[in-house]
């Protein structure tokens, strides 16, 4: 077939198909499930019956009146607080892996591994390490001569729970933004901070002056990641504490899958989830908002 065309109506033919196939599959893979999470938003349909009788904006009403809905989302807040620390952890960690020091490979593979791990595993790992009785954070605690701390339930305290989930990710996404940074790290010329050397710079004015200005748009990528990863936590609460103690860890993402899954209110889970993507483009457009014109 391509052999009886001209090399210009081959071109455009495989340009074509490159566009076509990608698109088709965008279309049809998630712009027409998000029109029809929008469209169910509007409805009443539980999941199983062929009736979806239209409520208009009742759904979206519930979501921002009802407390134990939108409230939830104070819950994500420690995901959020976590993830900025992690950031700046995997800066440092980046700073001090990307100099010359003796076995840094080995680090940073050590870093990098929790990130490899299936998130389940992570989970399940973690609640024993969490475990009141028998977890060997506790365990260490007293070991250690912390008697009162040895006691603590990590994730049954509701002031506890959410930043004790909320550290299990830092362990493991720590090592993922150090690679990022470290490659951000490694692609500054070597010259600035020779030039720098000889102007009497020290290794603090360094930082500041060369290494983050260099690296400010792959912090601000992280902080994207870190945004959106904390709105949509969902596998941690749902393993270790299925969103107790009484709803403390229960996270916006957890309370959708219940409201879908456990009540059959696909309607209103379809209005939560059109909501939760609203959320977060009006969070990460504030972001680029503070940010813009910085680092270029």
């Amino acid at each position: 077939m391509l052999s009886g065309m001209s090399i210009q109506k081959q071109r455009k033919l495989i340009i074509f198909s490159f566009i076509t196939v990608p698109l088709l599959l965008l279309l049809t893979f998630a712009y027409y499930p998000a029109l029809e999470l929008v469209r169910l938003s509007f409805t009443d349909w539980d999941g199983i019956s062929a009736d979806k009788t239209y409520i208009g904006w009742a759904n979206y009403k519930e979501v921002f009146s009802n407390p134990e809905i939108f409230g939830v989302f104070r819950n994500n807040v420690a995901y959020f607080v976590v993830g900025i620390v992690q950031n700046i952890a995997a800066i440092y960690f980046a700073v001090v892996l990307n100099g010359k020091l003796k076995g840094k490979n080995l680090f940073r593979l050590l870093l990098f591994l929790p990130y490899i791990l299936n998130g389940v595993a992570v989970a399940f790992l973690f609640g024993y390490v969490y475990d009141t009785t028998n977890g060997s954070l506790n365990l260490l605690l007293g070991q250690l001569g912390f008697d009162q701390l040895a006691e603590t339930s990590w994730l049954g305290q509701s002031q506890l729970v959410d930043y004790s989930l909320a550290s299990i990710s830092f362990w493991r996404f720590m090592g993922f933004n150090m690679v990022i940074y470290l490659a951000a790290l490694q692609s500054i010329p070597s010259d600035l901070y020779e030039a720098a050397s000889i102007d009497g710079a020290n290794g603090w004015q360094k930082f500041i002056y060369i290494t983050l200005p260099n690296i400010y748009k792959i912090i601000e990528l992280n902080l994207f990641l870190t945004v959106t990863g904390a709105l949509e936590v969902f596998d941690l609460p749902f393993v270790l504490t299925k969103g107790g103690p009484a709803g403390a860890s229960e996270t916006f993402v957890l309370k959708i899958v219940e409201t879908a899954f456990q009540f059959n209110n696909y309607g209103l889970a379809s209005a939560m989830s059109v909501v939760l993507l609203l959320f977060v483009i009006i969070v990460l457009s504030i972001q680029r908002y503070l940010l813009k014109g910085k680092g270029e």
